[in-house]
């Protein structure tokens, strides 16, 4: 075999096998992109074989499939539920949760719906809660309430790959005529109140008054010294005031001096 045979059995050979090469890389290289705020699960032949973080991500085979799992945080409201506090007035409570998926495979493999999952969890643990408060420390001690429920959902919340950043009672709902009556309350409340108010103004006035009249008992020029700033203050002409106030003072002071008989 001469020389130019060698370097044409050279050429063909790599030019099939860069034929192969890009049959082999066309079928089965494949390539994956994990977005922000997303985790990726990379399934092969139906099973989970790895969890895939943001970024771009090359495997060699067949039969891959990827799935993403937002790993965001996520607000789940809990609509209001209808349970009974230990004084046995019937209350509803409802719940924000601010959850985020820590572990996207224990999230899918644990149970089937991770946000169901949780919304049954959260109901049960209202009405464990609040069986342990009277209706008035239900709406005082709303922070008390919520850190308790928390308590109770992080461990249930980590079981299936959920962490659970707050808990939040949003309202409390009472009855109508409940309601009506606690309204009535608090209206008296603020009446009376108001009532103690007015009352502890007028005692100051009289308090007031009560020492000005004691001041003219003791100096009577006062009373004319009060008369002229009336007078001053309703626009008599102000010099004629001022000139009979300084005319006046000297007579009223050895009046007020003058020893009674």
């Amino acid at each position: 075999m001469n020389t130019q045979d060698i370097i044409f059995n050279l050429i063909i050979i790599a030019v099939a096998a860069t034929i192969l090469g890009i049959a082999v890389r066309k079928n089965y290289r494949v390539e994956f992109i994990v977005r922000d705020g997303f985790i990726g699960l990379l399934y092969h032949q139906g099973k989970l074989v790895e969890t895939l973080n943001v970024g771009r991500h090359v495997r060699w085979g067949k039969n891959f499939t990827l799935a993403f799992i937002e790993s965001r945080k996520t607000l789940l409201q809990i609509a209001g539920q209808e349970v009974l506090t230990s004084d046995n007035i019937s209350v509803k409570l409802s719940l924000v949760l601010t959850t985020q998926i820590v572990d996207a495979a224990k999230s899918v493999q644990a149970v089937d719906n991770h946000l169901t999952h949780l919304y049954t969890t959260a109901q049960t643990a209202i009405r464990f809660v609040v069986a342990g408060f009277t209706m008035d420390a239900l709406l005082a001690q709303r922070a008390a309430i919520s850190t308790q429920l928390r308590e109770l959902l992080v461990t249930q919340a980590e079981s299936i790959g959920v962490q659970i950043h707050n808990v939040e009672v949003r309202d409390v709902m009472l009855p109508g005529e409940l309601r009506k009556a606690f309204s009535e309350v608090q209206k008296a409340k603020q009446e009376g109140q108001a009532a103690l108010e007015r009352a502890r103004g007028e005692s100051a006035a009289l308090r007031n008054l009560a020492n000005g009249a004691r001041l003219i008992q003791d100096q009577p020029a006062l009373a004319t010294l009060r008369f002229l700033q009336t007078l001053e203050a309703k626009g008599a002409n102000q010099n004629f005031v001022m000139n009979d106030l300084t005319a006046l003072i000297p007579a009223f002071t050895a009046r007020s001096n003058k020893p009674s008989a």
